[in-house]
């Protein structure tokens, strides 16, 4: 046991076997993994974890290997099932093989790597489902008895569920964007500082019966293998679970490994499992900023709003590269925010918690506190100008920057400051920071509709907006300007929208407008000039609330896009689509023509008006439909790329095949954003990426 303990204090160790990992994780990356399921037909799976969505119901099934299945219904429906399945049954399911793709625009969320990460491979539109038998399992059955228990307490459940499960699924979402943009969010996670409680109330009541030493460390042992398996493994409680057995083994064998040798033996243990789980940004989040709390103690003295404030300062600068590298925007005032939200979720709101748990009557009380905190976070998530949006970081910035904020940390032990000035250097350079290939123009992948964006001398356009995301006539929560838009133009840091044109007033078109404007920097809008229907109604009169300019655009007026312009060729009809903005100009060497959704009767009266030809560029009209893009038209414009807009497997069949027969007989060269994702055109190189799904 001695010569065990010294080689275990040694560094080395850990620090090989974390190479070690790192060089897994980079094999792995690289691997194209697939699913042992090719269908779904009688498929036998037990319910491993059940989550209610705005779309129905979501559930993690554990067969050959983890899938997920989601089950699209009503409200009535999703209460029919809640009564009669339940976690550990054994179920039967039917249904189609989802193809979840990778993220079609460049430096947003991929869903499909996410999955991959944590170990699913596969996911199935659930058809139908038949239960085999109940669950069998005592662990699931108290699983389920500890989750039922958690919705007797009605108004808190959200944060029961958060702040004891682990799970944030439950937590209104524009509440939940209010303490990320605050950057309180991880308060919310479970983390360290949850399981550390956790073990001091059960560890105090082990003491109280008297239970000794070892077996209480045991005991606490096993309670914390299965609260990771009652919060469904989630990152945030292994991080934090796996630390705390280690420290309880560390003292139990007295090994005096020291704690910073500890967290990295429990990351390698994590990635023993699976190396992709370093794509965890919660783990991320969580081992650096532990890491770094571990090496620089010795900073954090003083009285407690001191060590507070020390705490949230190493923390947010250590969390910076990943903050902006996944959401592309900054709080600075966090650091402040964090010194009393801290103490307040974990001294009341956590142990409140808790206590109500067990006392479910003590749901209004808990509640109170929780309409604070939500209050004072929608109130500071007004002050807008503390959030910060930076372009992402590169490799090498991530190294600069750990290497200042080391040698600041270094130099504050001994009272020196001098690396603050080259810290703010970094972060002022990181904000000037020139936009890379800035003169290009994107064709974005916004499912079923059009959205164009064109940067030019550091003047930013966007033609149209895409619309609402829609599965069997049903609108969804989920917002494309949020989700694709805005990460995309603040990762590049870009800060405002110079002109937003929208075509015409069809929801597939303009129908984010609303939320753009809103949540964006937008200086110009432009609409056609015909007659508003409801939806152009509330974006006319948001944009004079704001006093943005609005132009109401006529046949032949000019929009400067930075130096160049674009020329609109269209007058207004009485249908909608035949009223779409159509716009013609030569950006640098590049002709280009967008015709939102103008039918063949406007396109041969554009053709024969105008003398367009050799089009470099063409935005094709209404997503590739029959009624637009007439053979005489393309024959006679003959872009070099062609780009149509539509979802895939749409309901309105778009592109048809007569659109693609005119194309292929033209021998032209198109792309469709359905099968080839966003379309990126590089005008000062002359080149084009896609980024399919």
């Amino acid at each position: 046991m001695k010569k065990l303990r010294i080689i275990l204090q040694h560094n080395f160790i850990y620090y090989f076997l974390l190479f070690i990992c790192f060089i897994s994780y980079f094999i792995c990356s690289n691997i194209n993994y697939s699913s042992v399921y090719h269908s779904f037909d009688d498929e036998e799976f037990i319910i491993n974890n059940i989550l209610i969505k705005d779309y129905g119901v979501k559930l993690e099934l554990k067969g050959a290997e983890k899938v997920l299945g989601y089950l699209y219904c009503e409200q009535e429906d999703i209460d029919d099932f809640l009564k009669k399945y339940s976690l550990g049954d054994k179920v039967i399911i039917n249904g189609e093989i989802i193809n979840v793709s990778n993220n079609t625009v460049p430096n947003t969320f991929n869903y499909k790597k996410y999955l991959i990460s944590n170990d699913i491979y596969s996911s199935v539109d659930i058809s139908s489902i038949e239960k085999v038998s109940d669950n069998d399992s005592i662990f699931y059955g108290i699983k389920t008895f500890m989750l039922e228990h958690g919705k007797k307490l009605d108004k808190s459940y959200p944060y029961i569920n958060s702040l004891i499960f682990g799970n944030n699924n439950y937590l209104d979402e524009d509440v939940l964007t209010t303490y990320r943009d605050n950057g309180i969010s991880h308060l919310f996670a479970i983390s360290g500082l949850h399981i550390s409680i956790f073990i001091v109330v059960f560890s105090w009541f082990l003491d109280k019966i008297k239970v000794k030493s070892l077996f209480k460390s045991i005991i606490l042992i096993l309670f914390l293998i299965f609260y990771m398996f009652v919060t469904n493994f989630s990152m945030s409680v292994l991080r934090g679970a796996i630390f705390a057995i280690l420290i309880m083994f560390n003292k139990i064998f007295k090994l005096e490994i020291n704690k910073k040798n500890l967290l990295i033996l429990t990351l390698v243990i994590i990635l023993t499992f699976n190396p992709l789980y370093l794509n965890n940004i919660g783990l991320q989040y969580s081992f650096l900023v532990t890491l770094f709390l571990i090496m620089y103690s010795s900073l954090i003295k003083g009285n407690e709003i001191k060590k507070l404030f020390l705490i949230s300062f190493i923390a947010f600068l250590v969390s910076y590269p990943i903050t902006v590298n996944n959401f592309y925007q900054v709080n600075f005032l966090s650091i402040i925010y964090n010194i009393f939200f801290v103490p307040y979720v974990s001294n009341l709101l956590l142990p409140l918690v808790m206590i109500g748990y067990l006392l479910p009557f003590l749901d209004e009380v808990i509640y109170f506190f929780v309409i604070i905190i939500e209050w004072v976070s929608h109130l500071l998530n007004e002050i807008d100008f503390v959030k910060i949006s930076f372009c992402k970081m590169s490799v090498s910035m991530i190294v600069s920057y750990y290497v200042i904020i080391c040698l600041l940390f270094r130099d504050m032990k001994y009272g020196k400051y001098r690396y603050l000035f080259v810290l703010a250097l970094f972060l002022i350079l990181h904000y000037f920071m020139p936009f890379k290939s800035n003169d290009h123009i994107l064709f974005f992948d916004v499912g079923q509709g059009d959205a164009s964006f064109i940067s030019v001398n550091k003047t930013y356009t966007l033609i149209d907006t895409g619309g609402l995301v829609m599965f069997n006539d049903k609108q969804y929560t989920y917002k494309l300007t949020k989700n694709r838009l805005l990460p995309y133009f603040k990762s590049k840091g870009i800060r405002k929208i110079d002109n937003l044109i929208l075509t015409h007033g069809d929801n597939d078109h303009m129908k984010e407008a609303y939320y753009l404007i809103e949540n964006f920097n937008v200086l110009n809008v432009y609409m056609n000039s015909n007659e508003m229907n409801q939806e152009e109604k509330l974006i006319y009169n948001l944009c004079i609330e704001k006093n943005i300019n609005v132009y109401l655009v006529k046949k032949n007026d000019l929009i400067d896009i930075g130096g160049y312009t674009l020329q609109s060729l269209n007058s207004d009809r009485s249908d909608e689509n035949d009223s779409s903005i159509v716009l013609y100009g030569k950006i640098k060497d590049y002709k280009v023509l967008f015709t939102g959704d103008i039918s063949k009767n406007i396109e041969r009266l554009i053709i024969d008006e105008y003398n367009i030809k050799d089009v470099h560029i063409l935005k094709m009209a209404h997503h590739g439909s029959s009624t637009s893009n007439d053979y005489y038209f393309l024959s006679e414009v003959n872009p070099k790329y062609s780009i149509i807009s539509s979802g895939l497997d749409n309901r309105f069949g778009h592109p048809s095949y007569s659109t693609i027969d005119s194309i292929n007989k033209l021998n032209l060269k198109y792309f469709n954003t359905a099968y080839n994702g966003s379309i990126f055109f590089s005008l000062n190189k002359g080149t084009y990426l896609t980024y399919p799904p």
